[in-house]
């Protein structure tokens, strides 16, 4: 995989709920959807694959960085804020 930054971050949407979105994920490179449903089941939540990002509900950041790395994106392009 070429040296692609990837964004990992919380947002809080209506009614307080969190929600960890992923982006920076090239689309071409990577099964957006079959990495969405992966990060889904490791996490036991619900969330989508659209527009070149990924939301998973439920605050997930430090265990999506881990699967991540797992899956060969190299540690130091993943950015946890």
């Amino acid at each position: 995989m070429e040296q692609q930054l990837v964004k990992v971050r919380l947002e809080t949407r209506k009614w307080g709920k969190a929600v960890t979105i992923i982006e920076g994920l090239d689309a071409k490179s990577v099964d957006l959807s079959n990495l969405a449903g992966k990060l889904k089941s490791s996490c036991a939540c619900g969330g989508t694959a659209k527009n070149d990002t990924i939301m998973l509900q439920g605050d997930h950041r430090e265990k999506v960085k881990k699967l991540l790395v797992q899956h060969g994106f190299p540690e130091s392009s993943i950015e946890v804020h």
